[in-house]
């Protein structure tokens, strides 16, 4: 394992008689492409976090020897944050290649994901991370076949546990239609993994090719997105999956309509404590630059949709939240998110906020991001909210133009 070292760089935004909030961001952590790459550029997924608050997230690419990227800790000593590379993905037939998904504990602590390829077949793996003593020790769990059988290079979904400890998550192709699945993956007494398909998407109200993970609502039903669905306007849905039986049984909760109503769920879906859902739609809304939804819990599992808001792009507004842009909420019910642009001249993207006041949303940008040397630019990812802080990643930017770890103040 290596160590890096960086010292934080505050920006500050104080703007008062607009749509922007006094917040502070600070780049904890510039990724290097430049000196070989080894400790990992091109972070498309968000971050998670241990107990002691330590800092885990993937790249796409880098490592010492491959580039196929790597698993990384950020730790927090003295205001200073140091990176440390935990696995170099090495590709090919035994390793993963290409983590564009987030990170997820178990109960244990050891860290499961995904890469987009490597593996036995080429189609992307799940991986597993054992802390033992000061190292930890990687293990591919399952290599994706493709189809028909099984599903094909897992894009940004995080992976969820269940309350028996089984593993889920989707990929992007693969199945029976070759338009992605959900797979479950349990765990013997002995600790072997063995990987099921339990769903195969088939497109019209089945939906397509899902992009974000599953969460587990209150009903114990597992929800998600596809990208594309429907079988009016193809703008994608939101399902869930139950088990009867022993038989896994899809059912469609809500159809996207275009236009207004919102274009293309790239992102899953986040739960808030009494079942309401919320999530964010890349286009569609009034400017056609990207929604952030709610779906409203009511009786016998039906759900109510609304548009919480439509981004409005140019100079004010951030636009286009992407593959991993979902939502966090906190306790208050506020809710926060990146947008992929949008939010200056620059373009960069942006971290917002809608706050919740007398049931009613308002917006403000957080940050706008402004690239070059100082900032990072572009981000993919959703936040992470830590002890009243977001955490994130951009992909693009920062002092050595390979992306930036960073932390928001709201």
């Amino acid at each position: 394992m290596r160590g890096t070292t960086l010292v934080m760089l505050a920006v500050t935004l104080i703007l008062s008689g607009t749509v922007w909030a006094a917040s502070s961001e600070s780049v904890i952590y510039n990724f290097d492409s430049l000196s070989g790459g080894a400790d990992g550029y091109y972070p498309y997924a968000g971050l998670v976090a241990d107990a002691k608050g330590n800092l885990y997230g993937t790249t796409y690419n880098g490592g010492n020897s491959s580039s196929y990227g790597v698993v990384y800790e950020l730790t927090l000593s003295g205001g200073t944050w140091s990176q440390t590379v935990l696995h170099e993905f090495t590709g090919g037939t035994t390793d993963g290649a290409y983590a564009y998904s987030p990170l997820t504990f178990d109960s244990s602590g050891n860290l499961y994901g995904t890469t987009y390829q490597g593996g036995t077949y080429g189609y992307g793996t799940v991986y597993e991370l054992k802390k033992s003593g000061s190292g930890w020790t990687e293990s591919v769990i399952h290599s994706f076949a493709g189809y028909p059988k099984d599903g094909a290079y897992p894009y940004g979904g995080t992976l969820a546990f269940d309350a028996s400890g089984n593993l889920y998550g989707t990929t992007h192709e693969g199945g029976a239609d070759s338009v992605g699945t959900v797979f479950q993956m349990t765990q013997s007494k002995k600790g072997a993994w063995t990987e099921k398909t339990i769903h195969s998407f088939t497109g019209s109200n089945s939906g397509e090719y899902p992009i974000g993970g599953l969460t587990v609502g209150k009903d114990g039903y597992f929800y998600g997105t596809t990208e594309y669905g429907g079988a009016t306007y193809n703008a994608g849905i939101v399902y869930r999956l139950f088990e009867s039986r022993g038989v896994w049984v899809g059912q469609l909760v809500y159809a996207f309509s275009g236009g207004a109503g919102g274009t293309y769920p790239y992102a899953g879906l986040t739960m808030d404590s009494t079942g309401n859902f919320y999530g964010t739609t890349y286009q569609g809304g009034a400017n056609n630059l990207g929604t952030v939804f709610k779906l409203k819990a009511g009786k016998n599992n039906k759900f109510t949709y609304s548009v919480l808001y439509s981004f409005k792009g140019g100079d004010t507004d951030g636009e286009y939240p992407y593959y991993n842009d979902g939502v966090v909420v906190d306790s208050s019910g506020n809710i926060y998110g990146t947008t992929y642009q949008g939010g200056s001249q620059d373009n960069y993207g942006t971290v917002y906020e809608l706050k919740l006041s007398s049931g009613k949303y308002k917006e403000s940008v957080l940050h706008a991001f402004t690239g070059g040397s100082s900032d990072g630019c572009y981000p993919e990812a959703g936040l992470l909210l830590l002890k009243g802080n977001l955490y994130g990643t951009a992909v693009y930017c920062g002092a050595h133009g390979a992306g930036v770890a960073f932390e928001v103040t709201p």
